[in-house]
């Protein structure tokens, strides 16, 4: 029987690296962590867990400690995760069923956490490649890539992400993708990742040039990132009020994305706040608010399309509920409202009991 690696950097996690060790130790047969210069008890609880640790020189490159790590493990195949994910669901057997095949690379499916400005935590949801044979390295400083020729394939894990939450990313990511930049200034997915970061960062004005570049030299196809991006630009055209600018890219998108639910929620968003800040201007978009939301709903949840959880149906519904009780139309906001709150959507309840 092959055998599994767990295969991880670190770095003073010891907020989170024992809840990450608990669940994940269970679907591996050796682990392998290398410290990249903790000062706090982060190897201490790696030895609780009888783990290979060995150190690595910090110098700016995920890819550069990651194949370190990965040159430490004997095993067969590794999973390569980070200290703040947390197995949800999935098991060893899951594991050792997809790599009996050997014809694929695994991905993982990843709830990231993170606030919003109203202080609400959200989650929207990835596939990221963590599963991968002995012979498979890494690329790319930071947001590395996983180079292999073997296709990648959906692996039935599925973690929680909470780093987004603490805060600290965001600044490092900056520093090490502006120093890619200037090595690839054309690159269409470094420019992505410098945007998304920034946008992250809620400096939206500085994004705004880089999601310009993403979007003049990124293909039509063939991206996984592109949807996101142009997703995540709207939502920026909108922090920066560029209203006419993100009703083009609307329109220009509508064939190419709609089947996506986020595209359709971020319409929905932006008409909604176009016309309050210009109603006389922007009164003809008024229907495409409910008409965005519904289509949200037609298509529901499809973790496929890495959006934000709760888009695709209590997200929507609840937009539709508020929609629906604005314009006094009681009895449809509280159907919808209902059908949020079911999900266990807070605000939907705080809704419901103030109407009733």
């Amino acid at each position: 029987m092959k055998k599994i690696g767990l295969v991880m950097i670190v770095k003073n996690e010891s907020r989170s690296l024992d809840k990450c060790l608990i669940s994940a130790k269970k679907l591996v047969d050796e682990i392998y962590i290398t410290d990249t210069g903790s000062t706090d008890n982060t190897l201490e609880i790696a030895q609780k867990y009888n783990a290979h640790i060995s150190e690595f020189k910090w110098c700016n490159d995920f890819s550069a400690a990651r194949n370190f790590a990965l040159r430490q493990s004997s095993c067969d195949w590794n999973l390569v995760l980070d200290a703040d994910e947390y197995l949800v669901s999935g098991n060893r057997k899951d594991i050792l069923k997809f790599i009996e095949a050997g014809t694929h690379v695994g991905a993982i499916e990843r709830h990231d956490s993170y606030r919003e400005d109203n202080g609400e935590i959200s989650q929207s949801c990835i596939f990221t490649t963590r599963l991968i044979p002995k012979e498979a390295y890494y690329a790319g400083k930071v947001h590395e890539q996983v180079l292999c020729p073997l296709p990648i394939a959906p692996l039935p894990l599925v973690f929680d992400h909470d780093g987004y939450l603490h805060g600290g990313k965001g600044e490092r990511n900056l520093t090490i993708l502006l120093e890619e930049l200037e090595e690839n200034p054309k690159d269409p997915y470094i420019l992505y990742q410098v945007a998304r970061t920034l946008w992250l960062m809620k400096d939206y004005l500085n994004a705004d040039q880089y999601f310009a570049k993403f979007y003049q030299l990124v293909p039509e196809s063939g991206t996984g990132y592109r949807v996101n991006g142009v997703i995540t630009y709207i939502y920026n055209l909108l922090e920066l009020k560029k209203y006419d600018e993100g009703f083009r890219m609307i329109a220009e998108e509508k064939q190419r994305l709609d089947a996506y639910a986020d595209y359709h929620f971020a319409c929905g968003t932006f008409y909604t706040q176009a016309i309050f800040s210009d109603v006389q201007r922007y009164i003809a978009y008024l229907p495409e608010i409910e008409r965005s939301y519904r289509r949200c709903l037609e298509i529901g949840e499809i973790p496929e399309h890495e959006g934000v959880v709760g888009n695709g149906s209590y997200k929507a519904a609840y937009n539709l509920g508020v929609w629906f009780e604005v314009n006094g139309k009681t009895k449809e906001a509280l159907y919808y409202y209902r059908s949020a709150s079911n999900a266990g959507y807070q605000p939907a309840k705080e809704r419901m009991k103030k109407i009733i």
